[in-house]
Parts: structure tokens; sequence; C-alpha cells
């Protein structure tokens, strides 16, 4: 496995090890110097990190805040007050901070086991989802499990549980990787499984990530390089079909092509429209906090899936560049963290880490397509920005989980056992 810490090395960079050190990783502000002159911490978790995602958090608050501010000014929310969707962000950031928390606290050996178990718990929740007077129905769309004055997504549990069982089943068929059907094909067929239980919600976006998650994973784990191809293609033809056999897809496809015609500029391309409408007037540096007009009732979901283009509208073309900026630097971490692991013999723990770096910016990346017109719509939230508590929660799971392998590989680069 030595060789899938160097996979990536040409992609991110030398992370500068002296020529005095044993292992080819960075260990940051933690390593202890060579000559002992300088007193340094032996152990802790990248702080870094932590407030890079604090700072998405705390931007992410005030922006829902502006984004929904007005929205009792509408009909379909006069019932609401002001601080309605603000409160409740509010509230599922304290629960996802107390849960992270008690995450950070569990070994990473510990996850591992639960792998299969919180898989199939998943599973359970997906098709549960789908029972009448279980599953919260939401404009057509079975995708929430009312849980008292709040409501889950079960799809936000599914990704995080995927990316444990994928990166459990490749370590334990790691042997078998060459030979497609005795290793690969049973892992194909228990994410296809979760991706008809998405597809029957309907939630294409979120089996998209999962499948990206999961081709990561593989190729991560040095899967035959045909049999990767092959994958990636079947999955493109899936896709495909999906939308050739989906009017409703189908019209979305076209809208994108062409969103400012008659026929859509106020149907599919509408959304797109008033999107690109707000970064516009946005301009390079914004307009102000609080100063956008595309949030009062002209864009659609601007607290959740369009969260960005108010972030452009108000912040401009920087505001829109630091939160790029932002994501990269996260999910280059976290595949550093990664390579990391894997450079200690921790093929599990880093193909974790790197697991939810590709989850975190492709979803990202998808998002922000999405809101600057470069993609077509599709309704993915931005990770740790956008409403949404059922993401914050697991998306803050799964950084803690991350921190945590970062914590281990200290441990053990300083002679220290986990």
């Amino acid at each position: 496995m030595s060789s899938l810490g160097a996979r990536f090395s040409g992609w991110f960079g030398s992370l500068g090890c002296p020529a005095g050190d044993v292992l080819p990783v960075r260990l940051g502000a933690t390593r202890r110097a060579a000559t002992g002159s300088a007193p340094t911490r032996v152990m802790g978790y990248d702080q870094t990190l932590v407030w890079v995602t604090v700072t998405l958090l705390a931007w992410g608050l005030v922006m829902v805040y502006s984004a929904s501010i007005a929205m009792p000014d509408n009909p379909r929310f006069a019932k609401y007050t002001p601080t309605y969707f603000l409160t409740r962000h509010v509230m599922w950031l304290a629960i996802a901070f107390v849960v992270g928390l008690l995450a950070f606290q569990v070994p990473v050996a510990t996850w591992e086991k639960a792998a299969p178990w919180l898989f199939v718990g998943a599973l359970i929740l997906l098709a549960a989802v789908l029972i009448p007077y279980v599953g919260k129905l939401v404009n057509g769309s079975r995708r929430w499990i009312s849980l008292g004055p709040f409501s889950f997504q079960p799809s936000e549990l599914a990704k995080f549980a995927v990316l444990l069982y994928v990166a459990n089943f490749m370590v334990r068929k790691m042997e078998l990787k060459e030979r497609f059907f005795r290793a690969v094909l049973p892992m194909v067929a228990a994410v296809g499984l979760v991706g008809l239980l998405l597809l029957a919600e309907p939630d294409m976006g979120a089996f998209m990530v999962i499948a990206v998650i999961a081709m990561g994973i593989l190729f991560l784990g040095g899967v035959n390089a045909r049999m990767f191809f092959l994958i990636a293609t079947v999955l493109l033809l899936v896709f495909g079909l999906m939308i050739a056999l989906s009017d409703y897809r189908r019209e979305r496809i076209f809208a994108y092509l062409d969103p400012w015609s008659e026929k859509n500029v106020l149907a599919k391309g509408y959304q797109l429209t008033h999107s690109l409408i707000a970064i516009g007037r946005g301009e390079i540096f914004g307009v102000g906090l609080g100063g956008s007009v595309e949030k009062l009732h002209w864009l659609p979901e601007a607290h959740t899936d369009f969260l960005l283009a108010v972030i452009g509208e108000e912040f401009g073309l920087v505001g829109i560049l630091c939160v790029i900026g932002l994501f990269i630097w996260l999910t280059r971490r976290m595949m550093q963290i990664g390579r990391q692991a894997i450079a200690l013999d921790r093929v599990f723990a880093g193909l974790v880490a790197q697991g939810v770096g590709i989850w975190i910016g492709f979803q990202a990346f998808i998002n922000m397509g999405v809101n600057l017109g470069a993609l077509p719509t599709k309704g993915l939230t931005l990770p740790l920005m956008s409403y949404g508590g059922s993401a914050i929660l697991v998306n803050l799971v799964a950084i803690a989980v991350v921190l945590r392998i970062d914590y281990e590989n200290r441990l053990l680069m300083h002679g220290g056992r986990v």
C-alpha cells in the first residue's frame, strides 16, 4: 500500500519533510524540533482545519439569516418570524457541535468496526422514509423523517455511512482488488441498492455524491484501472439514461442550455436566471451585507441551494473567491491528512479522510457550478454554509472523524499508541 500515498503526491505537492524525519509526512506546528531546542506540543489536532470550518459555519449562519429574514413577507411563510430559520440553524449548530465533540472521542478503530452496521442503519432509514406517514412529503419528494420539531434527512447519513462502508470494504478485500467479481462487485451492488432507494425519493443529487465518494475511494484503494474505468463508464451511462428517461430532468438540462429563452425564463430556468442576476448585481465587491434584492422573493431557496448567489450579490466576486478558496484549502488539507495516515500504514483511516475531502469538495463544486450557471440545476446544498440541520450535523461528524485521524497520526508519529 505504500504506492497509495505516492499517487497524490504529484497532485498536492511534497509535504516537505526534513531529511532527518523517518516518515514522509508533515507534522505541521506540532512537530518536535530535531535539535530539541524549540519546545513544541507533541500532540494535538489541526487547529487551522478547525478554524476554517468555524469560519465557514459562522459565515453561513450570517448568510442564512440575511437570505431568510424577508421570507415571512411571502404568504407561503407568513406564519414564520424573521428569525425562524436563524433560530433553527443555531439550534442545529449547537446539536452538531456537541455530537461532533463526541464523535472526536471515538477511536478510528471503532468507526472501522461499526462501518457495516452504520451502513445497514442508513439502508433502514432510507427505506423508512418511503413509508407513508413516516417519510415527510415536501414538494413531491419523500426525503425527510419528522423528529418532533425537527426533520432528519437520511440521505445525508447515507453519504457518511457509504463512505465508511466502502473504505472498510476496500481494506478487507485489498488482497482481491485485482479480481473484480470477488472483491468489488458486492460493494458496487450495495452502493447500487442505496442508489435505488435514493432515486425512489427521488434524490438524484445525493446519489451522484455517493457514487463519486465510492468511486474516489475505489481509485485511492488501488482497484484495477480497467475495472475502475469500466465502473465509471457504467455510471455515466446510468446517469445518462436517468436523464433521458425523465421528462423533468430533460427539461432541466434544456433550461440550463438556454435559461433566458421565453419558454424557460419563467419555468425551469427561473432559479438559474435569478441566481445569475444576483451574482451580476454584486460585481466586484458586492452591494453590502443585507443589501440583496434577489432574496426578496425573487430567488427561490435563497437560504439553501442558492446561498452562494446571495453571497455573490452581497459580497461580490471577492466574497465568492473567498468561499472557493476556503473549500479548496479544506479539501486539500483532508487529502493530506489521509496521505499521512496511509504513510503510517493506517489504510482505513487514510481512505476515510480522503473520502471526506472528496465528499465536501465535490458537493461544494456542484453547488457552486449550479449557482454560477456552469452546471445544470441540482438540489445540493453548500456544505457547512447552507441552511439544513441534517447536512450540518453529518458534515461536522465527518470533519470530527478527520480531526480524530489527524490526532492519531500525530500520536503515532511521536511514539504513542492508539
